[in-house]
């Protein structure tokens, strides 16, 4: 939970930011007041550490940390597929990360992007698309190993789980958007298959999803995802946008969002863990959050030297392109 010297700090803090704002000692302590209240009756407490615990440090075969095939392995398989899936335990994997998509009649499958495009023989955005039409695309067709995978479908979110609970990996739901319809049918999922409380996690970049999935079901386990400057620059570094006042605007948009990260959304939506991109985690950065009983998992660790650091040093989860080789590291 939040430390009683981090709740000192931040709200001594506001106040006097208020204060010179508004010159108004009265105005200042009524809005740091109703802040506090609001925190105090609308955050989520965590689940039990020991439930997070079987989620995020789950008994390895090799006793080392949790290894979150990314995406079902995207290096070593067809992303998001029930083949990934396999692949990843077979490779030695203890999870696998899964990305939540919706057809045009609201089924949940498996997709990272808002198309097809990239990853099938076919066209066009998911949404826009039936179940049917999707089941006659080939998710293998873009992929390296496409002879291999050949005819390989986009599975349903139900047909991925139940192929992950027969392979006893531990599940990282990616929700990208619609907080309330993915609630709802995360929920049903939970419920048809309670195992999940003990084997799965909900992440998120988007706090408002976190946010619904608890206020919906409080007893699943949470993490919000991030990226500082992940507003102002895309993945590479290059700026999302080219004039310099948009720069400016974005960039200090990401300050305050990094800013609430690690001191209000946390706790408001009541996390078990942070899924930080690898280049911003160190052993300073996972203490800060073992203080507050919340773990660390770092994104996406393709490198042999990078693996070793985070087994070995870190001591933390990651998630992973290939259980097999190494490649060029991707975001």
């Amino acid at each position: 939970m939040l430390q009683i010297g981090d709740e000192v700090v931040y709200f001594s803090a506001l106040f006097l930011l208020v204060v010179l704002g508004t010159r108004s000692a009265t105005g200042a302590s009524l809005l740091t007041a109703f802040l506090y209240v609001f925190m105090v009756m609308f955050w989520f407490p965590p689940v039990p550490a020991d439930q997070a615990g079987r989620v995020l440090r789950p008994v390895a075969p090799s006793g080392g940390v949790l290894v979150v095939a990314h995406r079902g392995g995207s290096h070593d398989a067809p992303e998001n597929t029930l083949a990934a899936i396999r692949e990843a335990s077979r490779n030695g994997a203890t999870g696998v990360e899964l990305d939540l998509s919706f057809t045009a009649e609201g089924v949940p499958v498996l997709m990272h992007d808002e198309t097809v495009d990239r990853t099938t023989n076919g066209s066009g955005p998911v949404s826009k698309l039936q179940l049917a039409q999707l089941k006659r695309l080939d998710a293998a067709a873009r992929h390296r190993l496409r002879d291999k995978y050949s005819g390989e479908k986009v599975p349903t979110l139900q047909e991925a789980v139940e192929e992950s609970i027969r392979q006893q990996l531990t599940i990282f739901f990616n929700v990208k958007g619609q907080p309330d319809k993915a609630a709802s049918v995360l929920h049903e999922m939970y419920k048809k298959f309670p195992v999940l409380y003990n084997s799965s996690i909900v992440s998120s970049f988007e706090p408002k999803v976190i946010y619904k999935m608890r206020q919906t079901d409080p007893n699943v386990v949470t993490a919000l995802i991030h990226r500082p400057w992940r507003l102002s620059r895309f993945t590479d570094g290059a700026p999302r946008s080219l004039s310099i006042s948009g720069q400016v605007w974005t960039g200090v948009l990401d300050i305050l969002l990094d800013w609430a990260h690690h001191h209000i959304l946390w706790k408001l939506c009541g996390v078990s863990a942070i899924l930080m991109q690898k280049d911003y985690i160190s052993l300073d950065y996972v203490q800060y959050w073992a203080e507050r009983g919340v773990e660390v998992v770092g994104w996406t660790v393709n490198t042999a030297v990078e693996k070793d650091f985070y087994q070995n040093m870190l001591k933390i989860g990651y998630l992973t392109d290939s259980l097999l080789e190494d490649f060029d590291p991707q975001y």
